[in-house]
């Protein structure tokens, strides 16, 4: 008799690895590149410096990249950038940017209270164990230290996974899962916060990316190793004429007067920071030194008593 498959275990890891390794060889990645981008940008906000830092989920090296600066310095102040990454091609592209580590991000090699920085975009939302991947790069970081991140959202494709739900339904009768599942926004900094990071913060943009039809994206995605990879997926390929009704689905419902179709990647981006003393702390109820009235200008009345006119 068979065991009864782990719920917590919502994707494929060996498949993630498998497509990841494949796509190291002739990586493009410009999805990961803006991303990383615009992940970084956010330490230019911050005055001060993080000397050790770790970028979990490398791929080809994007975020070491986009630290460096033209005129030669590092953001954040880097000195030495740990990049670890499940597949041994992308660990190899990384190296340029300093040592290269080849790791499960739910299983992380770093030591507690390690490192000032840690950095990830577009690998995340692949882990099955979210919040305790969260808590492994919570304990890594020093005090004050910071983790920065960029994954996918649960808005992610909505167009091709209404597109693909409902040519399945017309040409097969019934429903399997063909998009993988991602976090929710309204989830992300909660998850922060059980995880034992100060001031978490989390954040979200949708990035448009418009293509000839909806075979192309499947393809980039496939090219992106972001193909899906929930274990309950429906084994064998896919049928000629669902993905052909799929394509016609969504270009009647999405595509524009060129016929180019569009599609939306949700990033949800999570700040925060590992405790320490030194950093702001809310009040405690009751020991505020003014009234809020009295800033407003306004007369402070008991919850229950009407207004005057």
């Amino acid at each position: 008799m068979s065991a009864a498959p782990d719920p917590m275990l919502v994707f494929d890891r060996d498949l993630v690895r498998l497509r990841r390794e494949r796509a190291a060889g002739a990586w493009d990645g410009f999805l990961k590149r803006e991303i990383a981008e615009r992940l970084v940008e956010r330490l230019d906000d911050i005055r001060r410096a993080f000397p050790v830092a770790v970028d979990i989920g490398c791929h080809g090296g994007e975020v070491g990249r986009a630290l460096r600066q033209p005129d030669g310095s590092v953001r954040g102040g880097i000195q030495t950038l740990v990049s670890i990454d499940l597949a041994l091609g992308f660990a190899r592209r990384a190296q340029a940017h300093g040592p290269a580590v080849v790791a499960d991000e739910e299983m992380l090699p770093l030591k507690p209270a390690s490192v000032d920085l840690v950095l990830s975009a577009m690998a995340l939302h692949w882990v099955n164990d979210l919040p305790g991947a969260l808590v492994q790069i919570g304990r890594a970081l020093r005090p004050d230290g910071l983790f920065l991140a960029a994954l996918l959202g649960g808005e992610t494709l909505w167009q091709l996974r209404q597109a693909l739900a409902q040519a399945e339904s017309d040409v097969e009768g019934g429903l399997s899962p063909r998009v993988s599942p991602f976090a929710d926004l309204r989830d992300a900094a909660g998850l922060l916060q059980r995880a034992g990071f100060a001031m978490p913060v989390a954040d979200a943009e949708t990035i448009d990316v418009r293509y000839p039809d909806a075979l192309a994206l499947m393809r980039d995605l496939r090219a992106m190793a972001e193909g899906n990879a929930v274990r309950g997926r429906r084994s064998g390929f896919t049928r000629r004429e669902t993905l052909a009704r799929a394509a016609a689905i969504y270009a009647e419902r999405h595509g524009d007067s060129e016929g180019r179709v569009p599609a939306s990647f949700e990033v949800l981006y999570l700040h925060g920071w590992a405790p320490h003393a030194a950093q702001p702390r809310p009040l405690r109820p009751g020991a505020a030194t003014s009234r809020l009235a009295d800033a407003l200008g306004t007369t402070e009345r008991p919850a229950g008593e009407k207004a005057g006119h």
